[in-house]
């Protein structure tokens, strides 16, 4: 089972790039995973929780989008998207190609994070709770 060094990679990637964006916690990670990356997302969401006991991406939801296996034809000249990844024929032609497009893709296409405490600004007239705003904001 891989899944968790894949996983152990993704918190420590999602974790720098949060750093370097002045967060100080993940809330979500964006994944895109190709049918031909070896990677079952099932498995993946499973030790993804364990990888990230203890760290800022601590209780954050991976969403995994699956991408579909998509290869070229040079006698259409097209691109098409497979059924399945036993046969790489086209389609339309029945011609084989080995020219993928898309398909073996393991990436995380954005992170969603919280960049710091928060603080209720309150309305100066009325006393009430106006905005929630990031402390250090303007």
């Amino acid at each position: 089972m891989h899944e968790l060094s894949v996983a152990h990679s993704l918190v420590e990637m999602a974790s720098e790039a949060a750093t370097e964006a002045g967060g100080v916690a993940v809330k979500e990670v964006h994944l895109a995973i190709g049918a031909l990356s070896c990677v079952a997302p099932e498995a993946l969401e499973f030790c993804f929780e364990i990888a990230a006991a203890g760290t800022m991406v601590e209780g954050a939801r991976l969403r995994c989008k699956r991408l579909p296996v998509v290869i070229h034809c040079k006698s259409c000249a097209r691109d098409f998207e497979l059924p399945g990844i036993q046969r790489f024929r086209c389609p339309e032609c029945d011609e084989p190609s080995n020219d993928i497009r898309q398909g073996r893709e393991l990436d995380i296409e954005s992170l969603e994070i919280e960049t710091g405490p928060t603080t209720r600004i309150t309305s100066q007239e009325t006393g009430e709770a106006d905005t929630t705003t990031p402390l250090g904001a303007s």
